[in-house]
């Protein structure tokens, strides 16, 4: 238990941190490309669905029972929603920064969407962190498909800052710290979890995990995706990521 628990903290830091890979994108070529995004998105949603419902769920069945496992997800699904409508967030590339000349309309905006990066990130890290706990394979397709997205995040911080200050600096900084919630809301989880951890508590945690990667998924990877690339790229990436996912589960087992 021990080693899955420093397990699951390494994999939600490194998901966490892919923020400033982002960040260092945004700074050396300040816009990717529409399909490079709409593809990276779309295989981010993939992985996400096809392990919350093969693995995640159906785990969470056998634990606690199917009402009660379903009832843990929309559960999930909820907590998303109501985190989503109170702090929304958007990604470069939906609105053209370019053609913003206010340096403090432009710096607000880098802050304001560091600040609901960071609180989106929160619960990714603590359903990074529960999935890891109960199998460290799960919890690296976790991990990996957290890091994915959470790179065009980093750049949704950095660009606008970037742009508005010229600090490359502040721009990093920025965009590091709405990637540390993750690792924060790991930690969270540990404290309330571990003490009272029981196949029973893992099995609603589970179910809530798949609600929130699935609410992740449908609400706002999957359209932003489509904003950037309306062709068939978002949906190549989403079926490419579930074939990686569904190969690499049955090449575990």
């Amino acid at each position: 238990m021990l080693t899955n628990v420093w397990m699951a903290f390494l994999l939600t830091t490194g998901a966490g941190l892919a923020t400033t890979i982002g960040s260092v994108l945004g700074l050396a070529v300040r816009k990717p490309g529409s399909k490079f995004m709409g593809f990276t998105l779309g295989f981010s949603a993939g992985v996400m669905i096809l392990v919350s419902f093969s693995e995640l769920l159906p785990r969470s069945i056998l634990s606690v029972g199917f009402l009660s496992a379903h009832v843990g997800f929309f559960i999930g699904m909820f907590s998303f929603f109501l985190i989503d409508t109170v702090i929304p967030h958007e990604y470069i590339g939906q609105h053209d920064y370019a053609d913003r000349r206010n340096n403090k309309a432009l710096l607000r905006t880098g802050l304001l969407v560091a600040l609901g990066i960071g609180i989106h990130n929160f619960p990714e890290g603590m359903a990074t962190f529960a999935g890891a706990l109960d199998n460290v394979h799960i919890g690296t397709a976790i991990a990996i498909a957290v890091a994915m997205h959470n790179i065009p995040e980093g750049l949704a911080v950095s660009a606008p800052i970037y742009a508005a200050t010229g600090s490359r600096q502040k721009a990093f900084l920025w965009s590091f710290l709405s990637g540390v919630s993750e690792p924060i809301g790991a930690g969270l989880t540990a404290c309330v979890l571990l003490p009272f951890l029981t196949p029973v508590v893992l099995g609603w945690v589970l179910a809530a995990v798949a609600g929130i990667m699935v609410a992740v998924s449908v609400d706002e990877l999957i359209p932003v995706a489509k904003s950037f690339d309306t062709e068939h790229t978002p949906f190549m990436g989403v079926v490419l990521g579930m074939f990686v996912m569904a190969l690499s589960l049955w090449m575990l087992k």
